[in-house]
């Protein structure tokens, strides 16, 4: 296989990583609508709107002032800071970043209904989707992994076996979503119990996937991306250490 694919249309050539990336928003969206259609919505259209648009102004926000900080010494020396910003991002800032957004927005609206469970089996497609791209760059994007001697190992495209990260984390997304749909047959859970589920096992993942990953060390020894994971978990705390509000169990 080589990296990055392209897919090429008579003498034009594309990177499969745009068509997934634009493939996964569109097909997540739609499910979302599909979704909402057949299961209904506690939350009323308007507020739902402004809702919508706070989770998308606050995802493109939060990934690339995450993406821009992972290494400070590259935004610092930048020419252009601003075409440096554009160009980095992260998908764990693009979920937090919203979530701060949409939690703002709520207030101004007075909605106090949880808005992310009817997000959450979407977001999964769209991520799976889109991490079919990311693999597809190989190691011309830094979604790649470390070199490995395990049997996962994978020529990315520079020679070297190296753990393929965005793999796994398909692979990690596949299992979280039929571990929710377990836990939603298994228990009662809360409003917007399906939505704190995911982010603590995605922001979980997050941290510990960095660690097999070319990274550049903040403090403590650890990245931009993973001192954003503890400030996410530290966020989920109170659910974390009490699950039970959360969780309930079938009568």
């Amino acid at each position: 296989m080589q990296f990055p694919v392209e897919l090429h249309f008579v003498k034009n050539s594309i990177h499969l990583h745009a068509v997934m990336e634009t493939a996964g928003f569109f097909i997540g969206f739609r499910y979302f609508l599909y979704l909402r259609k057949k299961q209904g919505d506690i939350i009323e259209s308007t507020n739902r709107t402004w809702i919508l648009l706070g989770a998308i102004f606050g995802a493109l926000a939060g990934s690339r002032l995450i993406g821009s900080l992972e290494r400070p010494n590259e935004l610092l020396h930048a020419k252009n800071i601003g075409e440096y910003i554009y160009n980095n991002k992260t998908v764990l800032g693009g979920f937090l970043g919203g979530l701060l957004v949409v939690e703002l927005i709520k207030k101004i609206v007075g909605e106090k209904h949880s808005s992310g469970d009817l997000f959450t089996y979407p977001m999964i497609l769209a991520l799976i989707i889109g991490r079919i791209g990311c693999f597809s760059m190989g190691v011309y994007e830094e979604t790649y992994g470390t070199p490995t001697k395990l049997f996962t190992g994978i020529n990315l495209g520079d020679g070297l076996m190296r753990h393929p990260v965005s793999l796994y984390e398909i692979f990690f997304l596949v299992l979280l979503w039929i571990g929710l749909l377990i836990v939603e047959n298994t228990y009662v859970l809360a409003e917007g119990g399906r939505f704190k589920l995911f982010m603590i096992g995605y922001i979980s993942y997050r941290f510990f996937v960095d660690f097999i990953k070319p990274s550049y060390p903040i403090i403590f020894g650890l990245s931009t991306i993973q001192l954003t994971a503890v400030i996410g978990l530290i966020y989920y705390s109170p659910y974390i250490i009490h699950p039970k509000k959360l969780l309930h169990p079938n009568a």
